[in-house]
C-alpha cells in the first residue's frame, strides 16, 4: 500500500519528481546535440569513422545516448521517485 502523505508532501514530491525527470530530458538532449553535431566529422563519409557500420556521430548520439538514458530512468525512478495516492483522503472527502 502507497504510503500517506499530505498535501503539502505531496505538492512537494510532485514538484521534485517533474524537476528530475525535466533534468534527464535536458541531459539527454544535451547529449545528443554534442555527440551529434559536435564530433560529426566534416567531410565526406569515406572519412568518417564508423563503430558497428554506423558513423560515430549516429552511434554515439542515437545507439549510446537511448541505452545510457534508459537506465538513468530507472535508477533516478528507483531512487529519487515515491509511490501515493494521488487522491484525496477518505477522511478528507467526509469533512
Amino acid at each position: 500500500m502507497a504510503p500517506r502523505l499530505t498535501e503539502k508532501e505531496k505538492h512537494r514530491q510532485i514538484r521534485k519528481e517533474a524537476l528530475i525527470s525535466a533534468g534527464l530530458y535536458v541531459a539527454f538532449f544535451i547529449w545528443w546535440y554534442v555527440t551529434g553535431y559536435g564530433i560529426a566529422e566534416r567531410g565526406t563519409p569515406e572519412t568518417y569513422t564508423y563503430i558497428l557500420g554506423l558513423p560515430m556521430w549516429f552511434f554515439l548520439s542515437s545507439i549510446v545516448g537511448y541505452i545510457l538514458f534508459c537506465i538513468a530512468a530507472v535508477v533516478v525512478v528507483k531512487k529519487f521517485f515515491k509511490d501515493f495516492d494521488l487522491g484525496e483522503d477518505e477522511e478528507e472527502q467526509v469533512e
